[in-house]
């Protein structure tokens, strides 16, 4: 099982799952100098997020600021594979195609 950490990703390489969920990996195409500054402006992003706690204005723009780096990463909007398979970002594994995969997952796990 291919993984980062303790989330497990589908096999195809599009997906990664927390509590159920899966959520869609970055491109593995992008190169790795603009994968690491897309990354980095995400954390900043981030970071700016919880810092504009009560700015309105602020959060606004800190919020699409991480969703500009999630985008440029190819985590949401349009899928980054080209092979016109549907995309099931946010969605519960088990309603999924990887309803199997992951219930083998699980199950190997044990207890």
């Amino acid at each position: 099982m291919p993984a980062s950490g303790p989330y497990p990703h589908a096999p195809d390489g599009r997906y990664f799952v927390v509590r159920g969920r899966l959520w869609r990996l970055s491109n593995p195409d992008l190169e790795p100098e603009l994968r690491a500054r897309l990354v980095n402006a995400l954390m900043a992003a981030r970071r700016a997020v919880r810092s504009a706690k009560g700015q309105p204005e602020a959060l606004q723009a800190a919020r699409a600021a991480v969703d500009a780096a999630k985008r440029a990463l190819g985590e949401r909007g349009p899928p980054w594979w080209t092979d016109g398979a549907p995309d099931y970002n946010r969605r519960p594994v088990a309603s999924t195609p990887y309803a199997q995969w992951y219930e083998a997952i699980v199950a190997s796990a044990g207890p």
